[in-house]
């Protein structure tokens, strides 16, 4: 039996490193962002406003997965620190994006939560201070996204960070609409509806995150590969008369790794077939780091397996 490593385990942490290269306005975004997060909710307390809260919370997070890009930067410099952790500590960004979706849900509970609540009986607000802090927020997430833009195509992790940003501009923009119409009308009910609206935006991606996320910690295969015709193009290869004990699941963003068994005839050239085997897997799928276990076919006790 012959057994071969996809040596390139760098290529998920070529992400990492991409990452690294734009530490400094990864640094710049969180502190504009973080800064502005608590005079957000400051003024959004005084000033009683549910729209702003709920942008303030919106931020709040928008923090924290920035945070947590910088973090994973950090995980990946030190990821072969410790001789027990042989895959080092890159699921501790996968753990924060948990985290990050189930802090979501829990803003958007409460904003929807208070917008029900107050829908009929809305407090009379001034839309004067909310009207500037939504636009001081407004200018913040454009200077977050611009500084964010470029290595937003060259790092998962970043661009994760670039669409928590993205997102938030326009619950920024929502603050703004509340204020502007609310001070012209008088509608208080504006408040809580912009307010909700907001929350509601969140849910989605909360969802996805949190889907995400989950479906990682369970080491299922990537949605975008077909299992079933990965099996199929590796039991295509001349020579491999089966193939079993096949896994493929995802360490964290952009780093998927596999193993599988190649059941070869007596007399097959096994070396070839792990060249063209870890050639497939890195070409047409994208996965770099795999253990591939040939064998002959009249090799026996790998069916012995129990789970």
């Amino acid at each position: 039996m012959n057994e071969a490593h996809g040596h390139d385990h760098n290529h998920g942490a070529a992400a990492f490193r991409a990452g690294a290269r734009h530490v400094k306005p990864l640094v710049i975004s969180f502190a504009l962002i973080v800064t502005f997060s608590v005079v957000q909710v400051v003024v959004g307390l005084v000033t009683d406003s549910l729209a702003l809260l709920s942008d303030a919370g919106h931020m709040a997070t928008d923090a924290l997965g920035l945070g947590m890009a910088l973090a994973a930067i950090q995980a990946a410099s030190n990821a072969r620190s410790h001789p027990q952790r042989t895959f080092g500590l890159y699921r501790l960004e996968i753990l924060a994006a948990l985290f990050n979706a189930m802090l979501l849900f829990a803003v958007a509970g409460y904003v929807l939560f208070e917008a029900v609540r107050r829908i009929n009986d809305a407090p009379d607000i001034a839309s004067g201070p909310v009207l500037v802090v939504g636009v001081i927020g407004l200018v913040v997430n454009l200077a977050a996204f611009a500084l964010l833009r470029s290595g937003a195509k060259d790092s998962l992790n970043v661009r994760g960070a670039y669409l928590e940003v993205v997102s938030d501009t326009l619950g920024s923009v929502g603050v703004i609409v509340a204020a502007i119409v609310w001070g012209i009308t008088g509608w208080t009910w504006v408040d809580p509806v912009i307010g909700a609206v907001i929350g509601v935006f969140i849910l989605p991606r909360a969802w996805r995150l949190g889907h995400e996320a989950l479906n990682v910690l369970l080491q299922a295969a990537p949605a975008r590969l077909d299992m079933t015709a990965l099996r199929a193009e590796l039991a295509a290869i001349s020579g491999v008369v089966d193939v079993h004990d096949i896994h493929v699941w995802t360490l964290t963003s952009e780093m998927d790794v596999a193993t599988a068994h190649l059941m070869v005839s007596v007399g097959t050239d096994s070396h070839a077939v792990l060249d063209q085997a870890r050639q497939l897997l890195a070409d047409r799928h994208g996965i770099t780091h795999a253990t591939l276990q040939v064998e002959p076919d009249n090799h026996h006790g790998c069916d012995e397996v129990t789970w």
